[in-house]
């Protein structure tokens, strides 16, 4: 049999899974800054909720990447392809949860679809939401996580963000029927990929005309700044519900220090988006993809629900896999395992040593000693082939002195210490900044 992994799957060794969990503790310890609690929901999703016309929408991509399954008792099931809708059921089968809820989750997700740098088909992505107010400094307070979490990481992004209310105006203001309007935004998804051109194509065949699709394209790819591309869309379509939301979502980020780019032809794909929208690239990356995006969704709980009530609710999902491609491009992975120091028995002092490692680890470091009885050498290669940081050794001299001799890797430093102070040095030197 040849040992293959499915496609779009990949398998992650220590020195790549530590970085990516690097990651998710410095995301996670963002989300909880911000006061966001965790929740934890199925791999698995009943077709029907996952499939639900209010959720991706039945033009969307994502309906089109859903991996299916049926059970023993023939139901239907599927694959979750993000975490958004697992939430929007999650709440509607919890009445009882106290408004505002702001909770992240981080998780598998998976999409059948093609597969490029940073994207792939099994892959995480860690989300925060806030379900229960409906103001708007909720979304500017997503634009805000957003620039902490790429600054834990130490990474440069840029923001684009919309609104699909404007959105929907600006198609009004063209006479769209509304019932072409959400396969036409799909379509629009897609301008910075495919360009005016294949885009244009596209809806031409449609049924729309071509002047209009002109123009539409034109007001959808103006330049300038904020301000200035949104006054030319205000003189083509008024002072609209759209606008306003607009500008006062901006005005808000402004407040929390945060800067954002308006993007007239940003779309974000998924039907159950109702109000700002927003997406993250890097800087000077050849990830050209988003990194991070999300939006307001205020009608799918209440959808699921089968009531009509709005549940408002806005939020933004990291995506793990293009971040930690990035920093792998950037050389950010270093250590080759855990282990902080690996202590080394000189002689006959296995003993004295297993002694002294079960010191370090009541002490909460991450500790290994040589289990194969290596001469000194063999053993300070194999630290630094390992990136260790520190080796312990321990001969009958240190034995006699009730010390341990601690060698600094990096600098070749070595210290005849008390066990209590080698521990401090090793803690103070490897703790997370």
């Amino acid at each position: 049999m040849k040992l293959e992994r499915a496609k779009g799957t990949r398998d992650f060794g220590p020195k790549e899974e530590m970085l990516r969990q690097k990651v998710i503790r410095r995301l996670r310890r963002v989300f909880q800054i911000y006061g966001f609690s965790p929740i934890e929901t199925p791999l698995i999703e009943r077709y029907e909720v996952l499939s639900a016309k209010f959720t991706a929408g039945s033009g969307s991509d994502a309906m089109k990447e859903v991996f299916t399954l049926t059970d023993q008792g023939k139901r239907k099931l599927g694959l979750r392809y993000e975490l958004t809708f697992p939430l929007a059921r999650y709440i509607g089968m919890n009445p009882q949860i106290r408004l505002p809820f702001k909770r992240y989750q981080i998780g598998r997700v998976y999409r059948d679809g093609p597969i490029k740098l940073g994207r792939y088909r099994e892959f995480w992505q860690c989300d925060v939401d806030i379900v229960g107010c409906d103001k708007l400094i909720a979304d500017a307070e997503m634009i805000s996580i957003l620039k902490k979490g790429f600054q834990a990481l130490g990474l440069e992004i840029s923001i684009e963000v919309n609104s699909r209310l404007l959105l929907n105006d600006l198609l009004s203001s063209f006479r769209i029927e509304e019932e072409k309007q959400e396969s036409l935004l799909v379509s629009l998804d897609k301008l910075k990929k495919r360009g005016k051109q294949g885009v244009y194509d596209g809806l031409f065949s449609k049924g729309i005309s071509s002047e209009k699709l002109n123009e539409l394209l034109d007001v959808l790819l103006i330049k300038g700044t904020n301000s200035e591309k949104l006054a030319c869309i205000e003189n083509r379509i008024g002072d609209t519900a759209g606008i306003r939301e607009l500008k006062e979502f901006l005005a808000l980020v402004e407040k929390f220090d945060a800067e954002a780019v308006f993007n007239p032809s940003l779309v974000r794909g998924l039907a159950y988006y109702t109000g700002p929208i927003f997406e993250a690239f890097l800087k000077d990356s050849p990830i050209t993809s988003s990194v991070a995006a999300g939006g307001r969704w205020d009608n799918m709980i209440g959808e699921f629900l089968g009531t009509g009530r709005r549940i408002p609710a806005t939020g933004v999902s990291f995506g793990l896999e293009p971040i930690t491609e990035e920093l792998k491009r950037r050389d950010m992975m270093s250590k080759e395992c855990v282990t902080d120091v690996f202590l080394i028995p000189i002689g006959a002092t296995t003993e004295r040593c297993i002694k002294v490692l079960q010191e370090f680890r009541e002490e909460g470091v991450n500790s290994d000693m040589d289990l194969l009885k290596r001469g000194i050498s063999k053993n300070l290669n194999y630290a630094n082939r390992m990136n260790i940081p520190f080796v312990v050794l321990i001969g009958e001299t240190e034995i006699e002195q009730n010390k341990v001799k601690l060698r600094d890797m990096l600098s070749g430093r070595e210290s005849l210490v008390l066990v209590n102070e080698a521990i401090d040095m090793v803690r103070g030197e490897t703790s997370e900044q």
